[in-house]
C-alpha cells in the first residue's frame, strides 16, 4: 500500500488527465517542484499538499491521507452527523426538505446511506418489503434491488444504467472500499428489460413531451409519475462529513405527476 505523499500526488494528478507543467501553473508552482515532490527528492509543505490537493481536487477525505502521508496532521475534522455542532446543519436540511413537499426529496452520505428524507420520498416507498426499509437505509439499494423500486420503474434499463454510471465516477475519484463493495453488490442485482413491472390501469393516451433530462418513470398506485433528479453538495466544505453530504430532489417532469402528488395531502 503506498504511504508516501508524492506518489499520492501523482496518483491524484495522473487521474485527473493534467501534466506536471499544468499542474504547477494551477499551483503557482514550477514543474520541476512538482516532479521533485512526486519521486520524493522534496518533502510539500504543509500548505502546498493542501493547495496541490485543492487543485487536483481531491475529495476532502482524502485531503486528510495527503496531509498524514507528508508527515502532517489531518486538517479537515470528521464531525458525526449527530454531534451537537450540527444542529444547526440538521435543522437547516430538515427544513429545506420539508419546504419541498409534496414532492420527494432526501439526504445521503458519500455511500449512499439515506440520512434525511421527507414524506415524499415516504410516499415511494410505500409498501416495499421490510428487509429493505430497516435502518440503514441506502438509497441505491432500494432503488436497485428486485423487490425494491426498480419492480415499479418503467425504463429501469435507463436508470440503472444512469445510477451505475454515476456510482462509477464517484468510485473512480474517491478511494473508498465501503463504496465500491456498494457499487459491486447493486451491479450484480439481476435485471430484465422486459420483465415484470407495476401494471397500469391503461396505456398513456397521449405521446410523452421530450424531457428535459433523462426521466425516472416510477408507478405509484397505478398512477404513473415521471421525474427528473437534481443533487446538490456544500460549496467548500471544511468537514468530511459534510463533503460528502448530498441532497437528491426528484422535480415532477409533467403537470399530472405534480397534481397526482399534490392530491396526496399531507
Amino acid at each position: 500500500m503506498t504511504t508516501s505523499v508524492g506518489p499520492l500526488l501523482r496518483s491524484w494528478r495522473e487521474r485527473r488527465g493534467i501534466s506536471q507543467l499544468e499542474l504547477a501553473g494551477r499551483a503557482d508552482s514550477s514543474a520541476r517542484h512538482i516532479s521533485f515532490v512526486e519521486t520524493g527528492r522534496s518533502r510539500p509543505s504543509e500548505e502546498m499538499v493542501v493547495r496541490l490537493a485543492e487543485r487536483l481536487d481531491v475529495p476532502v477525505r482524502e485531503r486528510n491521507a495527503l496531509l498524514l502521508a507528508a508527515g502532517y496532521a489531518p486538517r479537515y475534522p470528521h464531525t458525526p452527523l449527530d454531534a451537537p455542532q450540527m444542529a444547526a446543519l440538521r435543522e437547516g436540511l430538515e427544513r429545506l426538505l420539508a419546504a419541498y413537499e409534496p414532492y420527494p426529496a432526501l439526504v445521503v452520505d458519500g455511500t449512499y446511506t439515506v440520512v434525511a428524507a421527507n414524506r415524499g420520498i415516504a410516499v415511494l416507498l410505500d409498501g416495499l418489503p421490510e428487509h429493505l426499509l430497516a435502518p440503514p437505509l441506502n438509497a441505491m439499494r432500494i432503488t436497485l434491488h428486485p423487490q425494491g423500486l426498480a419492480s415499479r420503474i418503467q425504463n429501469l434499463v435507463e436508470w440503472r444504467g444512469h445510477l451505475l454510471a454515476q456510482m462509477e465516477r464517484q468510485v473512480a475519484l474517491a478511494r473508498s472500499e465501503p463504496l465500491r463493495a456498494l457499487y459491486e453488490e447493486v451491479a450484480a442485482y439481476p435485471v430484465a428489460s422486459d420483465g415484470p413491472r407495476a401494471a397500469l390501469p391503461t396505456e398513456p393516451t397521449e405521446p410523452l413531451a421530450h424531457p428535459v433530462a433523462l426521466p425516472l418513470r416510477i408507478v405509484h398506485d397505478g398512477q404513473l409519475l415521471s421525474f427528473v433528479s437534481t443533487i446538490a453538495t456544500f460549496n467548500t466544505p471544511m468537514d468530511v462529513t459534510v463533503a460528502e453530504l448530498a441532497v437528491e430532489t426528484l422535480l415532477p417532469a409533467d403537470p399530472a405527476t405534480a397534481k397526482y402528488l399534490r392530491s396526496l395531502g399531507p
